[in-house]
């Protein structure tokens, strides 16, 4: 494991496999469709359609990681978990990177993404992973800096868990949640310029003030449809009142949420969501990722021996 991590420190983008649970493993792969050739590009793509396929009782995706494009591929960050013997398919995150500004500045938005778990391996404790490993992991690589995130969703138990997880969230039932200019102005972006992240059509309404996309599933996500009686419910009541009264379920509504992952969501995800057994190697995986972050850049600067940048090897030295 040691070994693995340090190999990982000089890799420009993430392409990470961890044990996460018994008997599966974790790929994290980032930019699939920068990194990866077309033979590579088009199985990832094909897992994460069996998944899919067992996971939709009829119809099928067409929009983002789906369409196998290498633009949409790009941008995304896929977290897929597999079974160890088989190498089977059995769950995925794919998150998306959104190049937004915020205050005058460039501002990248990861995009929870849409997450499929195939019904055989459901009850074992894998929303953990899904939700929020790739962005803690994002999170620790960056310096630990706060990064924004978004959510797009109808179901209940989604939307409680971003409540939880995630830091200053809007829209949300808990005490204290409004909408800062900065909710305000990325949520314009996203609904602007970037609704096929996530599947919805030019023709979709969007209800500023609450954050509430109407008329959602007509862009290629029209099969992920639910009625509110179909979605998943939070064990906390509040979220599931506050979906009930908030969308339209019948017309297909969903919440467009935005909320930042920081040094105070970071510890209620690992004190709260990660299991125990799972805990000392999710920690000692961050530590060696902040070390790249961190101290690497420092090692590669006293070293003036190599190139490093735009800065030269010293000249050698002539021998007298």
């Amino acid at each position: 494991m040691l070994g693995f991590w340090l190999k990982a420190l000089r890799r420009p983008t993430l392409d990470l496999s961890l044990a996460t649970a018994p008997g599966l493993t974790t790929r994290i792969i980032e930019r699939p469709g920068v990194v990866l050739d077309d033979a590579a590009l088009a199985a990832l793509v094909e897992q994460l359609r069996t998944v899919a396929g067992r996971t939709l009782a009829q119809g099928a995706l067409i929009y983002g990681v789906f369409s196998g494009e290498r633009e949409r591929l790009s941008q995304s960050i896929v977290t897929l978990i597999s079974e160890t013997a088989t190498g089977r398919p059995v769950a995925f995150n794919a998150l998306a990177q959104m190049q937004l500004s915020l205050n005058g500045e460039p501002e990248q938005v990861t995009h929870l993404g849409l997450v499929m778990v195939d019904p055989e391996v459901r009850g074992r404790g894998l929303s953990w992973v899904l939700y929020g490993l790739t962005v803690l992991v994002l999170f620790v690589r960056g310096g630990l800096r706060p990064r924004w995130i978004s959510n797009v969703t109808q179901v209940p138990s989604v939307v409680g868990m971003v409540c939880e997880t995630f830091s200053d969230v809007y829209p949300s039932p808990d005490a204290g949640s409004r909408q800062s200019f900065a909710h305000l102005w990325l949520a314009r972006q996203i609904m602007r310029g970037h609704r096929h992240v996530f599947g919805v059509g030019p023709e979709a309404g969007y209800d500023e003030p609450r954050s509430i996309i109407t008329d959602a599933y007509t862009g290629g996500s029209d099969d992920l449809k639910k009625s509110f009686d179909q979605a998943t419910q939070h064990r906390e009541a509040r979220y599931n009142d506050f979906c009930r009264e908030a969308l339209n379920y019948e017309r297909g509504d969903d919440v467009l949420q935005l909320g930042r992952m920081d040094l105070a969501a970071a510890r209620r995800y690992l004190l709260g969501q990660v299991p125990r057994a799972s805990l000392p190697g999710l920690i000692g995986a961050s530590a060696f990722l902040l070390l790249q972050r961190l101290v690497l850049p420092l090692v590669h600067w006293l070293d003036d021996t190599s190139r490093f940048g735009t800065l030269r090897p010293r000249a050698a030295r002539s021998k007298p």
